[in-house]
């Protein structure tokens, strides 16, 4: 991300630094099956060639991620590389498939690298190949953007813990502008397309998707963007074929939903 965030922080002003409201918790390794449960729809998105993001199950065949994660297999027109490992422990997970179909919001552009328009519309959703059932990988709700100084909770993969997904259980919202939000979680490479949830009901719920993120003394500053309208253009996209990659010929038909309601590095190195 080198340094185009510096020009995001600045844009933003005084309305994405507001104080935090609750203390953070640490990562917390899933390394259990039993630390896995009710996360099991986050999982590692593999790209090819080493590389990562990080990616969750919005419907059962259905993978949200960051639109940047996809910017290679686009120019490519390919997703032959890409591959969805539901909850992977250690080598194992409880689901996995190839990816058949990619879409990227149009509003994202990845030659303009991270600019404030960008983060808003860093999204991108996957259709795999075959879906995986709710009873194995229950597919989570997206919701509005909670509040400033609200709770929050990030699961990904990233650097040095890529085999295992790690769980910050509360994190929080220092700020939102214009469908832009900022949140202290600990985020690095390869976290990336990582779902932030708001922690409050019976069920955690996706808020946002984690974009970019720089490192702050001995924080950090992670950047996302409200979901719901992004998904629902992308779900058409998908409908239509509009963007869709690689291209077909096929019929429009209609999505399950669930509920109502090259490598991801886009961090600066300290």
């Amino acid at each position: 991300m080198r340094r185009a965030l510096a020009f995001l922080t600045v844009s933003l002003g005084l309305g994405l630094a507001a104080p935090a409201l609750s203390d953070n918790t640490g990562l917390d390794r899933l390394t259990l099956r039993s630390e896995l449960l009710g996360w099991e729809a986050v999982g590692r998105l593999d790209l090819g060639a080493g590389g990562f993001c990080t990616g969750v199950l919005i419907a059962p065949e259905l993978v949200l991620t960051a639109a940047h994660c996809l910017a290679n297999a686009r120019v490519a027109g390919r997703v032959d590389q890409l591959s969805f490992r539901a909850g992977l422990r250690d080598g194992e997970a409880v689901a996995d498939a190839p990816v058949k179909r990619a879409v990227m919001h149009p509003g994202y552009v990845p030659s303009h690298g991270v600019s404030v328009q960008n983060v808003r519309h860093d999204v991108a959703l996957l259709e795999l190949s075959a879906p995986i059932p709710a009873a194995v990988a229950a597919p989570f709700v997206v919701s509005d953007l909670p509040g400033t100084g609200t709770a929050v909770s990030v699961v990904s993969y990233a650097s040095g813990r890529a085999e295992a997904p790690s769980r910050q259980a509360v994190c929080t919202v220092q700020g939102q502008q214009a469908d832009l939000l900022q949140f202290d979680c600990d985020v690095t490479f390869g976290a990336s397309g990582a779902p932030v949830f708001a922690v409050s009901g019976h069920r955690a719920k996706v808020v946002s998707l984690v974009s970019s993120g720089e490192a702050r003394g001995a924080g950090s500053a992670a950047f996302g963007m409200a979901l719901p309208g992004l998904v629902e253009d992308l779900k058409h996209a998908l409908r239509t074929g509009e963007g869709v990659f690689p291209a077909q010929n096929f019929t429009a038909r209609r999505l399950s939903v669930g509920e109502r309601g090259a490598t991801g590095a886009r961090f600066v190195r300290p």
